[in-house]
């Protein structure tokens, strides 16, 4: 069974269009989205592109989904800076208008039996929290207990944005990287499981791609165009600043 596992799409509609056609290529079984379809500029499309795709789609919550609840509907604790606010509470009401309880009724994990890799555990942080912070620079130790509980031979994971590959005690423990925003260089990031691990990065018309981000109500168009689409922050950037709030 083929899968491609999609994580921190963040509304960003051409980048998943441009994903979703490499899958279809691909003749991939089974899509798993591992969570923060928003915030972004076009998270009701994206979603419906999502649940209008002829491939079967299994869905988890990212910290986004439940900081989403938390923000319009009070359900949980707001976890996300004053600065996001805005943009956070006008996603949300872009996909709850309609979908609200569909999203709400995602899981925040899902375990799956898959040929030639035994149980694979797909979360959206850590197994244990959908905010934690680690990537592939965090000392082993400091992780250890959380993946080798799970009695999982692999966990695939996102959060940070940034794609990687290592082991941890006996897991094998996979970042998908983000489809929508990355950290690095420009594309959209996802993970193909087909017998093997394949680490993905498909290009797409940056420029185009921008312009329609910016034609969006988005609050944060503007920036989000220039910031994760044409000119994202380098990975080195991003494992500094993580540094200071990963597991310890």
């Amino acid at each position: 069974m083929r899968i491609a596992a999609l994580y921190d799409i963040h509304g960003n509609l051409p980048a998943l269009e441009a994903v979703l056609k490499e899958i279809r290529l691909a003749d991939v079984h089974l899509v798993v989205v591992g969570g923060d379809i928003l915030p972004g500029p076009m998270p009701r499309e994206t979603l419906e592109s999502l649940l209008e795709l002829e491939i079967p789609v299994r869905f988890i919550k990212g910290n986004c989904e439940n900081d989403a609840f938390a923000e319009t509907r009070g359900i949980g604790e707001v976890r996300f800076p004053e600065q996001v606010k805005e943009s956070m509470h006008w996603s949300a009401e872009q996909i709850f208008s309609e979908y609200e309880q569909l999203v709400y009724e995602w899981p925040d994990t899902l375990s799956l039996e898959v040929d030639g890799f035994g149980r694979v555990l797909f979360c959206h942080a850590t197994p244990r929290d959908d905010n934690e912070i680690f990537t592939r620079l965090t000392p082993e130790e400091s992780v250890l207990p959380i993946f080798e509980e799970t009695g999982a031979a692999m966990v695939v994971c996102g959060h940070t944005h940034m794609q990687f590959d290592r082991t941890i005690g006996h897991v094998r423990v996979i970042n998908a990287g983000s489809v929508g925003m990355p950290f690095g260089k420009p594309g959209a990031y996802w993970l193909l499981l087909d017998g093997d691990v394949k680490l993905q990065r498909t290009m797409y018309d940056l420029s185009d791609a921008a312009a329609r981000i910016r034609q969006t109500h988005y609050p944060e168009a503007y920036d989000f165009a220039e910031k994760s689409v044409l000119h994202p922050p380098t990975e080195q950037q991003m494992l500094d600043v993580f540094s200071k709030a990963e597991l310890r």
